[in-house]
């Protein structure tokens, strides 16, 4: 398998802040995925167009392609942010890299699976190099919450007849490079992170196994995201109830009026009935 990140490496710094070729998660092409379902709800995307647009979103790599997908629908807040932004007090689930950025020994240097696993994980420290290495096993290296000890990191993994598996958060810089005999290197991950972020190189090296590098969202997103979805579906129930109840009081304003111009005719009736015996009685 050739060089993943042929394109060129992770710049010294970011060159702007919107990232186009940033890997898009599952969860951002399911956020994306649910503005369509309401935007088709509510009228804006007939059945083909929904179809067309739903096919392109999980078929999407990077932001870049997810983007046009809903530039020309309102948000209801289930649209995916294509810019990356520096911590900020507007943004409380960033990342701080400052405070993540820590003096002292890493945690670990490498991780070795013969028959097993090994994990690193949780808010451990990495050095400037970490080795990893599997053979009829699996190791999972998990950099969402950790902190590192160098800005520039190197993790180099082996795997024979095994399984290794590198974890980043969206905000990090990476590259990945590498390749496999009868085997292969996954890349879901390369792309510039936020501003301030250390700079990591995955290198895979597969023989009849694979290592896989894929970015997934911290726990602290994963929660917002959860509590934005969660206010998103009171605000729909509430919206229905309040649509309910305008429709339900204006058909009761109908059913007075109804009865308001039925108790008319029945006194115009009644009216009618008494000049008629009035004019008998004169007749008479």
């Amino acid at each position: 398998m050739s060089d993943a990140a042929s394109s060129g490496g992770t710049p010294h710094e970011p060159a702007g802040p919107r990232l186009p070729d940033l890997r898009a998660s599952d969860a951002d092409r399911e956020r994306v995925a649910e503005q369509l379902r309401d935007a088709m709800a509510e009228g804006r995307l007939d059945m083909t167009e929904f179809e067309e647009r739903l096919d392109a979103t999980y078929k999407a790599r990077t932001y870049g392609e997810l983007e046009p997908i809903t530039s020309d629908l309102p948000s209801h807040g289930a649209k995916v942010s294509m810019v990356k932004r520096q911590v900020g007090d507007d943004d409380p689930a960033g990342v701080d890299w400052a405070r993540r950025m820590v003096d002292g020994e890493p945690t670990s240097t490498g991780g070795f699976a013969l028959w097993s696993g090994f994990s690193r994980k949780g808010g451990w420290t990495i050095g400037r190099q970490f080795t990893a290495f599997a053979m009829w096993g699996g190791g999972e290296i998990d950099l969402r919450e950790a902190y590192f000890a160098d800005r520039d990191v190197e993790i180099r993994c082996f795997t024979i007849m095994g399984g290794l598996q590198v974890i980043v958060p969206p905000e990090l810089n990476v590259t990945v490079k590498g390749f496999g005999i009868m085997g292969g290197v996954d890349d879901e991950a390369t792309g510039l992170g936020t501003p301030g972020s250390p700079r990591v190189v995955v290198k895979g090296y597969a023989l009849m196994g694979g290592v896989g590098v894929e970015r997934k969202l911290r726990r602290a997103e994963k929660l917002r995201i959860k509590e934005e979805r969660r206010l998103e579906r009171l605000e729909r129930r509430e919206r229905r109830r309040a649509a309910h109840w305008e429709r339900s009081e204006q058909h009761r304003v109908e059913h007075e009026e109804r009865h308001e111009l039925q108790m008319r005719g029945h006194e115009d009736i009644l009216d009618e009935h008494r000049r008629q015996r009035e004019r008998r009685r004169e007749r008479d």
